[in-house]
């Protein structure tokens, strides 16, 4: 397996409540450009922190500026790649090769992969406890969230926007099942949180396929509706962020406990 490349930072900046940094790794030779969100606290202090997992179509930065803002006002790192063919990475064209089952299952894989290199970055960064990382997926990245999580048991805490089972009855769903089961996945969580937040209206990850994966899954858990379609509100990404912050022990006040 090739080896992992040492993350290259390409711009800091100073924001609002702590720093943005961009970066990039590569991983089995491609490039994976990431945005790293830090909150200012005391020397010494390590925070929580989440990888976020933008949705099809999406990037890192997407993540970051909505997500990750609200994370870091409440004193919670935050890690958003680019996935393969997103972002910077391809164009939306490039989308079409999923339309090939190997090609889509070599995507997964590598996906998976990557995901996994951006914990361990987590994990290992001088300013994150190790001990608190989570896991944000939204739509296509509540997917690899939940195949993430279930390997890796060094998340913490699982956040599923917009995310469920495969759709059911369809030749190209048993054909997805064999690289990729939500359901079993969710059964491998064995007793780390999962919060899923979802809209009574999402016509692209339906209600019911929510239902059916929150049904598999163990507890502790929680499934959230809102008045909303596929794109959910600030609203719930704020009530999201609340109860992340406290699953990965954050007061009310924002100081790390």
């Amino acid at each position: 397996m090739p080896p992992v490349s040492p993350p290259v930072i390409h711009a800091e900046q100073a924001i609002p409540g702590g720093t943005r940094v961009r970066l990039e790794w590569r991983v089995e030779g491609d490039p994976v450009p990431a945005v790293l969100l830090l909150p200012e606290v005391e020397p010494g202090v390590r925070v929580p922190a989440a990888l976020l997992l933008h949705g099809l179509t999406s990037r890192g930065e997407v993540m970051t500026d909505s997500v990750g803002r609200v994370l870091l006002r409440r004193g919670v790192a935050s890690l958003a790649p680019d996935l393969p063919l997103h972002g910077s990475r391809g164009h939306p064209l490039g989308l079409d090769s999923l339309r090939n089952p190997l090609e889509a299952a070599r995507l997964w894989r590598l996906a998976l992969r990557e995901a996994g290199v951006a914990v361990e970055f987590l994990r290992t960064h001088p300013a994150v406890d190790p001990g608190r990382v989570a896991v944000v997926g939204y739509s296509l990245g509540s997917f690899l969230a939940t195949a993430l999580a279930a390997r890796h048991r060094e998340v913490g805490a699982l956040v599923l926007a917009a995310g469920g089972d495969l759709p059911l009855g369809t030749p190209l769903t048993t054909l997805a099942r064999t690289a990729l089961d939500p359901i079993r996945a969710v059964r491998q969580l064995g007793g780390r949180p999962l919060l899923m937040v979802h809209g009574r209206h999402d016509p692209v990850i339906r209600p019911d396929q929510a239902e059916r994966l929150y049904a598999a899954a163990r507890e502790p858990k929680e499934l959230r509706w809102w008045n909303a379609g596929h794109s959910l509100p600030t609203a719930a990404i704020e009530d999201a962020a609340d109860w992340l912050t406290r699953h990965l022990g954050v007061g009310a006040s924002g100081q790390v406990g």
